[in-house]
């Protein structure tokens, strides 16, 4: 249960990790715009780590169900002085959330040490070399289709095994680039070309993606799924379930959390991690 990053190394057998989003993006769907200033964004990294984040999640492109793709400068202009900005004023690790080796490459040269790519390699050939050559820490996470594609109609006939399947040959081709396995963490992607009966079935079993015994990364934060559920579209309501649900996921075996209020999922998990010590 150790993870090793370009500049962390985390011991995860005991104690989980917090992953902050920071969404540098005008159209994220529950942030979209609040932290486009360096500064502004960097102000709010800074209260992350004092809530309890031990990572910063940056991203400039938005995967809600049906964005557009961002063109690589656009995302490297809204990305690096954030990322210069928080590296200067937080000792928390950042992680760039991009599917662009190029975009994760110079990410990492102004501070990153975690690259979050949500394609689990399949977008960019070229970033399992990124990550290999840069030292990063890895997120390898499953996406059936595109952020454009991935909710028309997915269909699977066996969700966990062949979510499992797919990360098993995406951690093989980090490998085979030469990124370390204690570098590696996987993600089954919770919302990402799955229904709500697929998302379920995934949370029902993160286990089954400690692939190679490695830590299982959890992102349901303000996640549609809770409005299927439990019938309200309003983002700050689905704050509560996310607590829940990390709580949960923990006791389950998974070991970093993806989330928007980190107060709250900090506390969550510090007291369960009580309980199960």
């Amino acid at each position: 249960m150790i993870w090793k990053t370009k500049d962390h190394t985390f011991d995860l057998a005991g104690r989980g990790l917090i992953m902050g989003v920071l969404n540098v993006t005008p159209d994220s769907f529950s942030d979209g715009g609040r932290y486009f200033d360096p500064e502004v964004a960097a102000a709010r990294a800074v209260e992350m780590e004092a809530e309890g984040a031990d990572i910063i999640d940056i991203g400039g492109e938005s995967t809600r169900p049906g964005a557009k793709p961002v063109p690589e400068e656009e995302e490297l202009r809204r990305v690096i002085p954030v990322i210069t900005a928080v590296r200067r004023r937080t000792s928390a690790a950042i992680s760039i959330d991009t599917m662009k080796a190029s975009v994760a490459r110079a990410a990492t040269a102004a501070g990153a040490g975690i690259i979050n790519d949500i394609s689990g390699l399949h977008y960019d050939p070229a970033m399992a070399a990124a990550a290999a050559e840069t030292g990063a820490g890895l997120v390898l996470m499953h996406m059936r289709g595109t952020p454009q594609t991935m909710q028309q109609q997915p269909h699977y006939a066996d969700v966990v095994a062949e979510v499992r399947t797919s990360l098993t040959e995406s951690i093989q081709r980090a490998l085979d680039a030469g990124v370390a396995l204690e570098a590696i963490v996987t993600d089954p992607g919770i919302g990402f070309g799955k229904t709500l009966e697929h998302n379920l079935a995934l949370l029902r079993s993160p286990q089954a993606f400690a692939i190679h015994d490695r830590p299982v990364l959890i992102g349901v934060s303000r996640k549609s799924l809770f409005a299927k559920i439990l019938g309200s579209t309003a983002a700050p309501a689905r704050l509560w379930p996310t607590v829940a649900l990390t709580a949960a996921m923990r006791e389950k075996g998974a070991r970093i959390f993806r989330v928007h209020d980190v107060r709250e999922n900090a506390q969550a998990l510090r007291m369960i991690e009580a309980i199960l010590a």
